[in-house]
């Protein structure tokens, strides 16, 4: 465990409190896996936490705070026990001296494992010999922790998936039982738990989880072949979920994918209209070599329309014409004689051509 981790979990206990790092930190060190979130768990109140790091209020909502040290984002909270749910938050909370009370309440036994100071682990329920199976498993009641939290079920298939792991018999079986509850979360935590699923190398086990427990049928949940891209939107343009909301890029971005994948081809009106990071996300799909398509935009006459060698205001002086959307078509008409090759990109030639074209158009 890093020092400065271990400086944290000595400060509260100097203080004459217990203090363990818990849950996704401890299970991914284990599994030899990167993380930099740290979730410490104690039995000093929030008002005993407030005198030993000198903070001001407490943030997170749950008898805590948080910290950002260095590449570590840490979250600091009392024990407790949730004795009342509203719509998946825990709207009644008592605080407690014991550990294991509040090991019970976390959601699956591989993400209850602690560590102490000295790196040693303390297993209350089981979730060493979980790791060692491979399994993800609820802690206590499957139905009562689903209906409290339905996005415990999404979490469960997003573990599985990351972690290529099974899902425990009863904890699976009430996931099928459960999986209508869905339809009470927000498109916002759903879409946040599918990202990381489509984020992993494994997605296609996490949909076949979806798929099996009905998950995906209730929360509209469509696909066909999916090919892995190294960026999400590549995976969302690759799917339909009528959960989901996008925000106004992201519709952009996958209204565009979704067009020139369509298509089955990437040309320069594609890397145009796109750019260069959309079309290589486009390629990864499709196919087409990354160095093609990048040696194909290199040689692009113009990016965009910025890259045309005349402005709007140039075009009016030239044709005597007040503003009006005819520049447009204008300039419109130079992007696709240019980058098909029948126009010089040179201020003399587009001026020639203008005069010749649109003169003429003037005069009608």
């Amino acid at each position: 465990m890093d020092k400065l981790i271990k400086n944290i979990l000595k400060k509260i206990e100097s203080e004459g409190y217990e203090a363990y790092v818990v849950g996704g930190f401890v299970r991914d060190r284990l599994l030899k896996r990167n993380t930099y979130d740290v979730d410490i768990c104690t039995n000093a109140l929030p008002v005993n936490l407030k005198d030993i790091f000198n903070v001001s209020q407490m943030g997170n909502g749950y008898g805590g705070f948080n910290i950002k040290i260095k590449k570590y984002n840490i979250d600091i909270t009392t024990y407790r026990k949730e004795k009342k749910y509203d719509h998946r938050k825990p709207v009644e909370v008592e605080y407690i001296n014991s550990l294991f009370e509040d090991i019970e309440r976390r959601d699956f036994t591989i993400n209850a494992l602690c560590m102490d100071k000295n790196d040693n682990i303390i297993d209350l329920l089981g979730g060493l010999g979980d790791l060692d199976k491979k399994i993800v498993k609820i802690i206590g009641d499957a139905d009562t922790k689903f209906v409290q939290d339905p996005l415990r079920m999404l979490r469960a298939i997003r573990f599985a998936t990351i972690l290529d792991f099974a899902i425990e018999d009863i904890t699976y079986e009430s996931i099928m039982n459960n999986a209508h509850l869905v339809n009470t979360l927000s498109g916002e935590r759903i879409k946040e738990e599918l990202s990381k699923i489509l984020s992993s190398q494994n997605y296609e086990y996490g949909l076949e989880l979806l798929d099996k427990t009905k998950i995906a049928e209730h929360i509209g949940l469509k696909y066909g072949k999916i090919t892995y891209t190294d960026d999400l939107i590549g995976m969302w343009a690759q799917i339909e979920c009528n959960k989901i909301i996008f925000t106004k890029t992201e519709k952009e971005n996958i209204s565009r994918i979704k067009t020139t994948l369509n298509k089955g081809t990437i040309n320069e009106f594609d890397l145009f209209n796109n750019g260069l990071y959309l079309s290589l996300v486009v390629g990864q799909i499709i196919g087409i070599p990354r160095q093609k398509i990048t040696k194909m935009f290199d040689h692009m006459p113009i990016k965009s329309m910025k890259g045309i060698d005349i402005n709007g205001e140039e075009i009016l002086k030239l044709l005597n014409i007040e503003p009006s959307k005819q520049v447009s078509i204008i300039m419109n008409d130079l992007k696709k004689q240019i980058l098909t090759g029948q126009l010089k990109n040179k201020k003399n030639d587009i001026k020639k051509y203008i005069i010749r074209k649109w003169k003429d158009e003037q005069g009608k």
